[in-house]
C-alpha cells in the first residue's frame, strides 16, 4: 500500500481495517483532486473553472435504502419505522467483511476533516471514497482541519463511499443493490452501489441529529444568516423550498445553507460549504450562488456543451436536482468560521403545491410548534428517487423526518424551550404556488418573498395591519414595502374564490390528518392548527 498526498494521519487505514489498498492519496487539495477526477476521466471542467460531474442512476438520495444497526446502542434511542429502518449487526459485520474486499487493491482517496464549526461541539471524520470528486466533495462540504494538524487526526466516525460495490440483498439484509447504513456502536457509515454524494452530507447530518442531543445541542435542518445589526435568522424547510436561495442575500451575511446546531451560546453551521440546487439558476435572481460557480466547486448533472464547454442550468433533461458543491467562503461576506448569536428570527419556509398558504404569515409560539411537528412542504421532483414530474405534497416532522433518528418530540421539546428563552419572532413563508395549484397557478416571485423577509427581519412588518387567515389562523399582513398589496391576500390571487376555498379546506384536513399521529402533544399546540 502506498501512501500519498498531504501529512497522512498516524490513524492509519489499517484502523479500518484496510491493509492491501493499492494508492491511498490523504487529504489532497482541491486542486490535486480535480486533476485526479479529470485523469480518471469522472468529470470535464466547464467553462469557468467548475468540475462537472455525473451522479448515473441515482440522481437524488435513496431514502428506501438507508438502514440503521439495531443494537444495544440503538435499540431504545431511535425510533424505529419507515425512516429509520432497522439492520442487524450480523448483516452489518458480513457487508463491512465483503465491503473491505472490495476496497483491496483498489485507489483510495482519504479526507480527514470535522463536522461542526463550533470547536466546543464538531466531530472529528474521517471520509474514504473510491472517486476522487467524492473525496472533492467531503473536502467542499465539510469543515477542513489546519493542514498542519492532519498528522494527528483520530476520527470520531468514519464514512466509506464506493459507488462500485454492490450488495446483495438475499444474503446482506439490505432492500437492494444500493445502500447507506449508519452504526453507531461501530462508528462507521457505509455507502454503495450509488454516485449520488448527498447521501455523504445527509450521513452526517443523521450522525448529529442522534449525538447533539444528549449535549442539550438542538441539531436543525435550516440554514441561517446574520443581519447588519447581528440579528440572527434561520429558514426551515425541505430541498426545493429556499433555504440556501433565501439564506445566501446580498444584504445579509450567510452562516450557512442547509444544516445548524443551536447551544446555550448561540447557533453554529455543522458544514463549511454549501450545496445549492441550481436548476434554473441566474445571476439576477441568485447573484451570489451564481458568483459561487467557479473552479473548486463540484456540478452534479448540470448539463453542459460538450464543445464549448458552456452550462445550461434551464436544461433538467437528466435531473430537476441538479446541485453546486462549494465551500461557504466562496459566498461574499459569508461568516468564518459559521458561528452566530442566539437566533432572533426563526422562518418556516413552504413551496405549497397547492397555492393555499398566503406568501407571509406571523404565527404564535403555538402555531410555530404546530408548524414544525408537521413540516408541510412539496417535494420537488428528483430531489429522492421515485419521484414524478409534479411535486408532491408532503409532511415531514421538523423540516427534516429522514434525518432524525430520535423521536420528533425530542426536537420539539428543544424548539420550543429556546423559542420561550430567546422570544424570537416565528414565520410561515410559501415559496410554492399562488393564484392555483402546481399546473394552474405559477410559483411565488424571487423578489417578492425576498422584500416580504426583508421587511420581517428588518422589524417593518411589526408596523402594518394584519388580518387572521380565516382557515389556517396564521395573522397575515395586509401590506409590505415593495410588494402589491394583492400579493399578499392568497384567495384574492385565484380567479376562482371558491375553488379556493375548497382547496384551503382540503390542505387543512391534510393537516389534521397528518397530527394525529402526534398523540402526546398538548391541546394548546393541537388548536394552533387549522380550524376550517
Amino acid at each position: 500500500m502506498q501512501d500519498t498526498g498531504i501529512r497522512p494521519s498516524r490513524y492509519g487505514l489499517s484502523e479500518h481495517g484496510i491493509r492491501n489498498a493499492d494508492t491511498v492519496y490523504w487529504n489532497l487539495g482541491t486542486a490535486q483532486l480535480i486533476e485526479k477526477a479529470i485523469a480518471r476521466k469522472e468529470g470535464l471542467l466547464a467553462a469557468g473553472g467548475p468540475l462537472v460531474v455525473r451522479t448515473g442512476h441515482f440522481t437524488g438520495r435513496s431514502p428506501n435504502d438507508k438502514f440503521i444497526v439495531r443494537d444495544e446502542t440503538t435499540e431504545k434511542t431511535v425510533s424505529w419505522g419507515p425512516v429509520n429502518q432497522p439492520i442487524s449487526p450480523e448483516h452489518f459485520r458480513l457487508l463491512y467483511s465483503k465491503y473491505l474486499a472490495f476496497l483491496q487493491g483498489q485507489d483510495l482517496f482519504v479526507q480527514d476533516c470535522f463536522a461542526g464549526a463550533d470547536p466546543h461541539y464538531r466531530l472529528a471524520i474521517r471520509v474514504i471514497t473510491q472517486r476522487a470528486w467524492h473525496n472533492l466533495f467531503a473536502r467542499q462540504l465539510f469543515v477542513r482541519p489546519n493542514p498542519e494538524g492532519t498528522e494527528d487526526h483520530v476520527p470520531e466516525f468514519t464514512l466509506f463511499f464506493a459507488p462500485g460495490f454492490h450488495a446483495d440483498p438475499a444474503e446482506d439484509g439490505t432492500r437492494s443493490e444500493n445502500f447507506i447504513i449508519l452504526n453507531f456502536a461501530r462508528k462507521t457509515v457505509l455507502i454503495g452501489g450509488t454516485s449520488y454524494a448527498g447521501e455523504l452530507k445527509k450521513s452526517v447530518f443523521s450522525i448529529l441529529n442522534y449525538l447533539l442531543p444528549e449535549r442539550d445541542v438542538f441539531p436543525m435542518h435550516c440554514s441561517a444568516n446574520v443581519g447588519p445589526p447581528g440579528d440572527v435568522a434561520l429558514f426551515f424547510g425541505l430541498s426545493g423550498t429556499g433555504k440556501t436561495t433565501l439564506s445566501a442575500d446580498p444584504q445579509r451575511r450567510l452562516i450557512g445553507d442547509d444544516e445548524h446546531g443551536w447551544s446555550d451560546s448561540g447557533v453554529f453551521n455543522f458544514e463549511g460549504g454549501c450545496y445549492a440546487k441550481c436548476i434554473r439558476l441566474s445571476r439576477e435572481n441568485e447573484p451570489q450562488i451564481w458568483n459561487a460557480i467557479r473552479f473548486g466547486t463540484v456540478l452534479e448533472n448540470v448539463v453542459m456543451d460538450s464543445e464549448r464547454r458552456l452550462l445550461d442550468y434551464n436544461d433538467d433533461s437528466i435531473t430537476e436536482n441538479t446541485r453546486a458543491a462549494y465551500p461557504v467562503n466562496f459566498i461574499d461576506n459569508a461568516v468564518i468560521p459559521g458561528i452566530g448569536g442566539p437566533p432572533e428570527h426563526v422562518v418556516f419556509l413552504a413551496a405549497d403545491a397547492f397555492g393555499v398558504l398566503p406568501p407571509i404569515a406571523r404565527l404564535t409560539p403555538q402555531q410555530a410548534m404546530y408548524h414544525f411537528l408537521s413540516g408541510y412542504t412539496a417535494k420537488v421532483a428528483g430531489t429522492e428517487r421515485g419521484l414524478g414530474k409534479e411535486p408532491t405534497a408532503t409532511f415531514s416532522a421538523c423540516f427534516g423526518a429522514p434525518f432524525l433518528p430520535r423521536p420528533p418530540a425530542i426536537y420539539a421539546d428543544m424548539l420550543g424551550e429556546r423559542l420561550r428563552r430567546h422570544e424570537a419572532d416565528c414565520w410561515l413563508v410559501n415559496t410554492g404556488w399562488v393564484g392555483g395549484p402546481y399546473g394552474v397557478g405559477k410559483r411565488m416571485r424571487l423578489p417578492y418573498t425576498r422584500a416580504l423577509l426583508h421587511a420581517a427581519l428588518s422589524g417593518r412588518l411589526s408596523q402594518v395591519e394584519y388580518v387572521e387567515h380565516p382557515v389556517f389562523g396564521v395573522h397575515v399582513p395586509r401590506s409590505c414595502p415593495d410588494v402589491p398589496p394583492q400579493v399578499l391576500d392568497a384567495r384574492a390571487q385565484w380567479t376562482d374564490p371558491v375553488a379556493y376555498d375548497h382547496a384551503a379546506s382540503d390542505l387543512a384536513g391534510r393537516f389534521r390528518k397528518n397530527f394525529e399521529k402526534f398523540s402526546n402533544v398538548g391541546e394548546e399546540i393541537r388548536c394552533a392548527g387549522p380550524q376550517g
